[in-house]
């Protein structure tokens, strides 16, 4: 049976980018390439963790209330 999971970061859009480059923790890593393969299983589109590291940072800015308030 096919267990679907809902995630809180949904079908990505198609946005103009910019190259960044940054530093984390191998666990860091290891979390971010899990969540990109159940992604993938949710939504049926292959992403990695790089692709998908900006539409998180944006959803959780959208989601701090200081950062709106500021």
């Amino acid at each position: 049976m096919n267990h679907t999971r809902k995630l809180r970061l949904g079908p990505l859009p198609k946005t103009e980018s910019m190259k960044l480059t940054f530093v984390c923790p191998t666990s860091l890593k290891a979390e971010l390439d899990r969540y990109a393969e159940l992604h993938a299983q949710a939504y049926g589109e292959i992403v990695d963790a790089l692709t998908l590291i900006p539409h998180m940072l944006e959803a959780f800015m959208a989601g701090d209330r200081g950062f709106k308030k500021g």
